[in-house]
């Protein structure tokens, strides 16, 4: 299983508790072919720079989870069908595996 990281927009109308429902569902999905979600942030609602389907600010949502690669299309789909969701991002996430360097004195 490979670590991914999703930022996804869903919309302003929502409320506190469909916003909540969301993510149990998309925890769900995840589960459900086989991932877990190892950590979940809202990072609340922000204004666009430009009109988005004609709505100027969305709901932010940051997920991380472990899932196969088979899974992303899946993932893809199911929110580009969703109509609460404006926009979906996923993308392989990188773990830093680079050594520190010393501060020169």
């Amino acid at each position: 299983m490979r670590t991914y990281e999703t930022v996804t927009i869903v919309k302003p109308q929502l409320s506190d508790m469909e916003v909540a429902q969301f993510v149990t569902n998309v925890k769900e999905l995840v589960a459900k072919n086989g991932g877990e979600v190892t950590s979940e942030e809202k990072l609340g609602r922000r204004k666009f720079t430009h009109d988005v389907n004609h709505v100027r600010d969305g709901f932010y949502l940051y997920l991380k989870f472990k899932a196969q690669p088979t899974f992303i299309k899946v993932w893809d789909e199911t929110m580009k069908l969703n109509e609460k969701v404006l926009r979906s991002m996923v993308m392989l996430a990188s773990e830093i595996k680079a050594k520190p360097t010393p501060v020169a004195k």
